[in-house]
């Protein structure tokens, strides 16, 4: 069994159709059950499409190699839906049966615990917060005198096994777990740094997803993980920084640079990616950008060729006819933006010593806002 935390779509057009399209080419794949993590009546008709034995369309629209694609597949990975707050017991008993991994996509405040959670309730009081509910049914395996389990977060967080692994465990300390507990967590327990990248940009009425065609789940390879399935959009590698890096440093750094090329030219807050790449002057100019500053940046790492090979895809991406992403939404926190794609992108080069690109433009604009957001 493969349980995951988290309805949202993504995971939907994501791992779960990875797992529909592993089983599909006769591959033997654990059934997954989708956990609703939030309290409320909100997405529960989700848990009811979850269920049904027909399964749920994924439909992918875009661009592959100049070529429009649009597929629609009919996804029978996902088995059922519980919620955290009425089906408390049923996840305790998924989590002491036949259970070897857990999937989590959680939102951008996943891994908050509120202060209830730091005090422990009745084991059939469901806690309030992904770290605390992962906390309590590891804590029953370990009680169960069961084994691990590996756990594959999706949250967009770097080093994301890492650092909930940190957060849980900090968690169970404070909560006096025990030693023989952490220990177990520890020795036991696969904690796998992951990446995901796929833009889903719509969602089906209950459950379903409409995605781009590009897919990649980039997994960080350590002793003791084996994988639920095989798919040839998951990639499992001993270095997970070039996939950040290239993700952060070309996508979004191309989003962040076409936001600050929308602010400043006052345009309309409807216009969206795809139509703005179709202004000769702004694809001209991004892929200016990328062809000079940001691949010369890779070439000091040597990683010319595979930034190559991003920029290509990333311009299709971003000329996907079907996708509709507003810019003003890009711009969201923009300051802070600026400073994680394009300032750390030039710290990285910088790091190189005197051989560093000029990067004339990227330097100019991340100089605008110095002193503002994040570099962490």
């Amino acid at each position: 069994m493969i349980l995951q935390f988290g309805t949202s779509r993504f995971l939907q057009a994501h791992v779960a159709l990875f797992a529909h399209e592993a089983r599909e080419a006769g591959q033997d794949v654990p059934p997954i059950t989708v956990v609703k993590t939030t309290r409320g009546n909100a997405r529960d008709m989700r848990l009811s499409g979850f269920a049904n034995p027909a399964g749920y369309d994924v439909i992918l629209r875009g661009l592959h190699h100049g070529e429009r694609v649009e597929t629609c597949t009919r996804v029978r990975a996902i088995v059922g839906g519980l919620s955290a707050e009425r089906d408390w017991g049923s996840i305790m008993a998924i989590a002491l049966g036949d259970l070897a991994h857990i999937v989590s996509n959680t939102g951008d405040s996943g891994y908050d615990i509120p202060a209830q959670d730091r005090v422990r309730g009745a084991p059939h009081h469901p806690p309030l917060s992904f770290p605390a509910m992962l906390l309590a049914l590891l804590h029953a395996r370990w009680q169960a005198g069961l084994g691990g389990v590996i756990v594959l977060p999706c949250e967009l967080v770097r080093q994301n096994g890492r650092v909930l692994h940190t957060i849980v465990a900090d968690l169970a300390n404070d909560l006096g777990s025990g030693p023989d507990f952490l220990a177990w967590m520890e020795d036991e327990c696969r904690w796998v740094n992951t990446l995901v990248d796929r833009i889903v940009s719509g969602a089906l009425d209950p459950v379903g997803a409409i995605a781009e065609p590009y897919a990649l789940w980039a997994v960080e390879d350590q002793p003791g993980l084996t994988m639920p399935f095989a798919h040839p959009d998951v990639i499992l590698t001993g270095d997970l920084e070039p996939y950040e890096r290239l993700k952060l440093h070309i996508l979004n750094l191309g989003h962040t640079w076409l936001a600050e090329r929308w602010h400043r030219a006052g345009a309309p807050d409807d216009l969206v990616v795809r139509v703005a790449m179709k202004n000769h002057d702004t694809r001209a100019a991004l892929e200016t950008l990328f062809a000079t500053e940001v691949l010369s940046g890779f070439a000091c790492h040597g990683m010319e060729t595979q930034a190559r090979t991003y920029i290509a895809s990333t311009l299709e991406r971003f000329a996907n006819p079907f996708l509709d992403h507003r810019i003003a939404d890009i711009h969201a926190g923009h300051a802070a933006k600026v400073s994680k794609r394009i300032a750390v992108f030039i710290d990285w080069v910088d790091a190189v010593g005197n051989h560093a690109p000029p990067m004339p433009e990227l330097r100019a604009l991340a100089a605008g806002y110095m002193g503002h957001g994040n570099r962490d």
